[in-house]
């Protein structure tokens, strides 16, 4: 892996975009810029997020926490460190039991541990409870499955929705084996929450269509444009 790096530098005057690190990763191009005061992370061109809202980001992983109820010391995985929102939100939740967070970029886990983001998740990861680990979610997941559930909720954003894949290898988590995966990592009654850009109908009955139940379309509107979404589904109990 080819690693050519900028210096972090302080938050700059104007809302120009400042390139804070460029690196060659593992499926291509991440870039950390800057923007006034907000972060942004741009992979292979395509604009990923930013740290201007977090509504969405951080309803994913609430709404999953309420469909669990009552059940004690739940634990979560997030697929998707991104700017740290959902992390955020779920080390702000005493009731979540563990939280395991999966990043396949080792960029965006550096910008967050030792880079500018760790201003924004310094807390988060400080707290004994979470745990990240660097691997791809689509493999990570499979083997969670294989091991017979582990999770009671699954909160991913690693994609702008299921038809907007970042890399052509993650539409296979959407995929008919990928959802009965996610399913399968889940225990009985867990949930699945998936963060997108647009609704989709059609990812809504594959979810059906891979054993789920209780499947639904969140909406958060947003500042401009379309909302933005969030798909749940549950595993039957």
């Amino acid at each position: 892996m080819s690693h050519s790096a900028a210096p972090f530098t302080s938050s700059p005057a104007t809302d120009d975009p400042v390139t804070l690190e460029r690196r060659e990763g593992p499926w291509g191009e991440v870039v950390l810029r800057q923007r006034g005061a907000r972060y942004e992370i741009i992979a292979n061109g395509c604009f990923l997020m930013d740290t201007s809202d977090g509504r969405s980001e951080r309803l994913l992983v609430r709404a999953a926490l309420e469909e669990l109820d009552t059940r004690e010391d739940p634990r979560l995985l997030i697929g998707g460190l991104g700017v740290g929102f959902s992390l955020a939100e779920a080390a702000a939740e005493p009731r979540w039991g563990g939280i395991t967070v999966v990043e396949r970029e080792p960029a965006i886990l550096d910008w967050h541990r030792t880079g500018p983001l760790s201003r924004l998740s310094a807390d988060a990861l400080a707290d004994p409870r979470t745990a990240l680990v660097e691997a791809d979610l689509v493999a990570y997941v499979r083997e969670a499955a294989a091991d017979g559930g582990r999770f009671d909720a699954l909160c991913l954003d690693i994609d702008n929705g299921p038809e907007w894949t970042v890399t052509d290898d993650n539409s296979s988590l959407y995929s008919p084996t990928g959802l009965a995966a996610c399913r399968e990592a889940l225990i009985p009654g867990g949930v699945l929450a998936v963060w997108s850009a647009q609704p989709s109908s059609a990812f809504e009955r594959s979810l059906a269509n891979a054993g789920f139940c209780r499947v639904r379309t969140d909406e958060i509107p947003v500042v401009r444009g379309v909302p933005d979404v969030v798909h749940f589904a549950a595993r039957p109990a």
